[in-house]
């Protein structure tokens, strides 16, 4: 068996970056870009009002009068200029006119007919947006996952279409004559396929593409049918199968089709049976069948090998938080038990879950943690400083 880090390791290697493709803006929330994209314009293209007001031709001190001599608006500005004694009535956006060096905001202003009066001193540049102060013509946004506000600010440079790295596809194989649908009637010795659910939840979720294909039965032509269904996909992830048992085939007719195997069983629980490599001239991931089993593994190492497909930062993020009761000695695996992560005081608490059986869905759904205990890792106090994954 291997470690958890030596098999993210391999597991990574196995997961090139893809290609790109070109997208419209209004599709692009939530991929991340394949290269920086440009502005087509300056923002603001001009001196702009920053509140509504007026545009004043000279700085004013409390009690100056100036003669208003039009108006401006977003959207249309003031063809005339201002003399030193003018102003112009001005609305927030709309262009600075020619002449104008400050705003008074109309709260500061005495209107009379044609006439104000300034209330407050103004110095130059006063609520004025200065042109070019957001970005520039040429100014670029570096490559990253996209949210709302980063479509907005493309949206504003005028960029109208994205490179973005390609979605990876990803085939999700269940196997066992024990799995039904959701929806159908379970015979007395079957359950109902949960996994690919969850697993397939977790793909999109990190920008990818399930691709769930029909149930493997337990039997070598099944799996050999199911897996040629497989043809175009970027990851092939089963789910089952990959153990020792005398009906676990995964590992066996892989091979058959020419599995370059990357590793087999990690030092782990839950997850010892996981299966890596390449097979069909695509990267495979072989989870467990038990249902937390298969979910945990996702977020270890699935999740992780989507993210590097997609040029992103691929590693867990492990962060620290104090124990919430007192746990014994830990075995000779890692052991990413199912914990709710709080709040105490202040600080972050983590307490895991008494029940821990890999089995156990009604246990994973409560929890919002992985609370990590070493291989070999001593008795633990309520209070001490342990590592978790967020989930």
């Amino acid at each position: 068996m291997i470690t958890v880090e030596e098999a993210l390791a391999r597991c990574l290697a196995l997961a090139t970056r893809l290609g790109s493709e070109t997208v419209p803006l209004r599709e692009a929330n939530g991929r991340v870009m394949a290269e920086p994209a440009t502005a087509r314009l300056t923002q603001p293209p001009f001196a702009a009002s920053a509140m509504d007001g007026y545009a004043l031709g000279r700085n004013a001190e409390a009690g100056d009068q100036f003669t208003v001599i039009g108006e401006a608006g977003a959207g249309h500005g003031f063809a005339g200029s201002l003399a030193p004694q003018d102003a112009t009535r001005i609305f927030t956006g709309a262009p600075l006119p020619t002449g104008a060096v400050t705003i008074a905001i109309q709260e500061d202003v005495t209107a009379n007919g044609q006439s104000i009066t300034v209330n407050t001193a103004t110095k130059t540049g006063d609520n004025i947006r200065p042109q070019g102060q957001d970005f520039a013509l040429g100014d670029t946004l570096s490559p990253r996952l996209l949210r709302p506000n980063d479509l907005a600010l493309l949206a504003a440079m005028n960029v109208p279409d994205v490179a973005v790295t390609r979605r990876p596809v990803v085939a999700l194989i269940a196997t066992g004559d024990e799995l039904v649908m959701p929806g159908e009637q379970p015979g007395p010795d079957q359950i109902i396929a949960s996994n690919t659910f969850a697993l397939a939840a977790m793909i999109e979720a990190a920008g990818g593409q399930a691709r769930m294909l029909p149930i493997a039965r337990d039997n070598e032509a099944s799996l050999r049918t199911v897996f040629a269904l497989t043809e175009g996909a970027d990851l092939i992830v089963t789910i089952g199968g990959a153990s020792v048992g005398d009906h676990d085939l995964v590992g066996k007719v892989a091979t058959d089709l020419g599995l370059e195997r990357a590793f087999w069983k990690i030092a782990m629980r839950p997850g010892k049976p996981l299966m890596a490599g390449r097979v069909l001239g695509i990267p495979m991931l072989g989870l467990p069948g038990n249902p937390v089993s298969a979910i945990v593994c996702g977020h270890l190492f699935l999740v992780p090998m989507l993210k590097a497909m997609l040029g992103q930062p691929a590693t867990p993020q492990t962060l620290a938080a104090r124990l919430g009761a007192d746990q014994p000695a830990n075995g000779p695996r890692t052991h990413y038990m199912r914990a709710r992560l709080a709040v105490t005081d202040g600080q972050p608490t983590i307490t895991p879950f008494d029940r821990q059986d890999s089995a156990l869905l009604s246990i994973l759904t409560e929890a919002n943690a992985l609370l990590i205990r070493p291989n070999g890792d001593g008795p633990r106090r309520a209070g001490d400083l342990v590592d978790y994954i967020a989930i």
